[in-house]
């Protein structure tokens, strides 16, 4: 694989200037290494997703002087390539509810947001009996507790232990950790740029990727934009998406510039490009304050 990028929003909201952002450097990330740039729209949670949602941030990134090659690709409509990618893995059914894993993980000796593997080697019977119940099992493909490390090119060397990774939820949707990795591959994706609260996800999705026989992605996990009181930038913080600084008055130019500077680079989207050195990028947050965004 190449450097071919991505950017890849969940249709559940618009897009708040942090998302922008992110957005914004991974286009550079794969403009400025020559490479081609897709759009995929997430949208497995259909509870969630709406057509007008996607529309919206479509618009925006469009607005914000983004283009990308090919079609946009959605979540959706993969299905049956999730499907074949789960048979093609070492999996077994888990009827664990998200409550019982909490529980067994605030128990004694239990480890916080790990799965402990109880159903991992239930015999028939006992999956029989589950099934009987009522309870729709989770796929989950063994990993008992794999190292996995990876070098990221903004946050450096991360390394994280891996869970059984549940491929596929127990309403018959496959998971995200599953599908990203099908996607990436099946768009020629290299290399992932995204938010750096993501990093904790990616052995995992390494792991996947490895069990699949896929090649593996680089990543660049960027710091965030928070809010002035340090926490993740949300609705509650005012005028935060582009429709909002828009009725404030304020142009698309004048916030993808913000955007641009927090970054350390030239306002102008063209000057940008040409200055971006990822090797550069801070690895703190830039701070929204309503009025700038302060790196």
């Amino acid at each position: 694989m190449g450097h071919d990028g991505r950017y890849a929003p969940s249709p559940s909201g618009p897009l708040h200037v942090g998302n922008l952002r992110t957005a914004l450097l991974a286009w550079l990330f794969a403009r400025s290494a020559g490479a081609r740039f897709v759009v995929r729209v997430e949208d497995l949670d259909r509870g969630r997703s709406r057509p007008e949602h996607e529309r919206g941030q479509l618009e925006d990134l469009a607005a914000i002087g983004l283009d990308w090659d090919g079609e946009v690709v959605r979540q959706s409509e993969r299905g049956a390539l999730y499907a074949a990618a789960i048979g093609r893995l070492d999996t077994y059914p888990c009827f664990c509810t998200r409550a019982e894993i909490r529980d067994a993980a605030s128990a004694p000796h239990g480890m916080p947001g790990h799965y402990p593997g109880t159903c991992r080697e239930l015999t028939a019977a006992q999956r029989a009996e589950r099934q009987a119940q009522g309870r729709p099992p989770a796929l989950r493909l063994r990993a008992g507790g794999a190292r996995v490390a990876f070098e990221d090119r903004v946050m450096g060397q991360y390394e994280g232990v891996v869970d059984d990774v549940v491929v596929r939820r127990n309403d018959g949707t496959a998971a995200y950790n599953l599908a990203v990795v099908v996607d990436d591959a099946g768009q020629g994706v290299g290399e992932v740029v995204r938010g750096a609260d993501l990093i904790g996800a990616t052995p995992a999705q390494i792991f996947v990727a490895d069990a699949l026989g896929l090649p593996r992605c680089s990543y660049a996990h960027v710091p965030l934009v928070l809010a002035a009181d340090g926490t993740r930038l949300a609705k509650r913080h005012g005028a935060v998406t582009l429709a909002d600084r828009r009725a404030i008055g304020e142009s698309v130019a004048e916030v993808r510039a913000r955007l641009l500077e927090s970054a350390g680079l030239p306002g102008d989207l063209d000057e940008a490009l040409t200055a971006f050195d990822p090797a550069a990028l801070a690895r703190d947050p830039a701070v929204w304050t309503g009025e700038a965004v302060l790196r």
